[in-house]
């Protein structure tokens, strides 16, 4: 690996991007489908420099047990805080943690490297909503105490808006779902927000492409009826045109 390693650096010369780690992960016994994942992860700039910034801002304090959350960030801050540019690591920390989390990961069994990213991205949404929640409750004591009324609507059981943690932040989109009744032209939109999209993969052909053919147009006919609010019935023909506004695509 050493080698390897030094013919990395040599080929990319002075394009080696500054500041940056290439560092791979050790496998232990069929964890590739996991260092894949935090690979991808790792070089998602955006999401790893938001990690990162949780990592220092809550390093100091040193409380609570090991989660998803902390040795995820343990680990980037490893890979960016080594003295060499290339090298191998063992991310062993989030490997115990990610086994004792859940039983599908503890044998030694291949398993799916999207699966395990849906599960890794709801456990940190999990645990961030959580230390958000925990935080409120103090925050709004303080203000109960030098303030005789509720501020900006958020005390006394008024409704909150959603928490957006920084895995909304990076990975959350919006699908939009837009179908015009060509009886009246009538438009409806109807928004739906994603972390993942099922595109139909064709041979020789890129992510743009597919995307493209996700959100093509589509004719509604027979079964596929629409109901129309201005028509105040159900129509046909109609056409179907999907839309996504994406944060961030790995």
């Amino acid at each position: 690996m050493g080698a390897a390693s030094s013919r990395l650096e040599k080929a990319l010369g002075e394009q080696f991007p500054e500041g940056e780690r290439y560092f791979g992960l050790e496998n232990f016994g069929n964890t590739c489908y996991c260092n894949s994942v935090l690979q991808a992860l790792y070089f998602c700039v955006p999401f790893r420099e938001q990690l990162l910034e949780y990592y220092g801002n809550n390093k100091s304090t040193g409380d609570g047990e090991d989660n998803m959350l902390t040795c995820l960030a343990d680990l980037f801050s490893q890979i960016s805080n080594q003295k060499k540019k290339t090298g191998v690591i063992a991310p062993k920390r989030f490997i115990q943690r990610l086994k004792k989390q859940n039983e599908i990961f503890r044998s030694y069994m291949h398993q799916d490297a999207h699966e395990f990213l849906n599960f890794l991205l709801n456990e940190l949404v999990d645990i961030l909503e959580k230390e958000s929640n925990v935080r409120e409750p103090c925050q709004n004591s303080s203000l109960q105490k030098n303030s005789n009324g509720p501020i900006n609507g958020q005390l006394n059981g008024t409704r909150k808006e959603p928490i957006t943690t920084l895995v909304h932040k990076c990975f959350q989109g919006i699908l939009t779902n837009q179908t015009r009744c060509l009886r009246c032209e009538t438009v409806t939109d109807r928004d739906e927000t994603f972390f993942d999209l099922s595109l139909d993969i064709e041979q020789n052909s890129s992510i743009t492409s597919c995307l493209k053919n996700f959100s093509s147009t589509e004719t509604l006919h027979a079964e596929d009826k629409f109901f129309c609010d201005k028509c105040c019935r159900y129509v046909q023909p109609c056409l179907a045109i999907p839309s996504i506004d994406c944060c961030f695509l790995m």
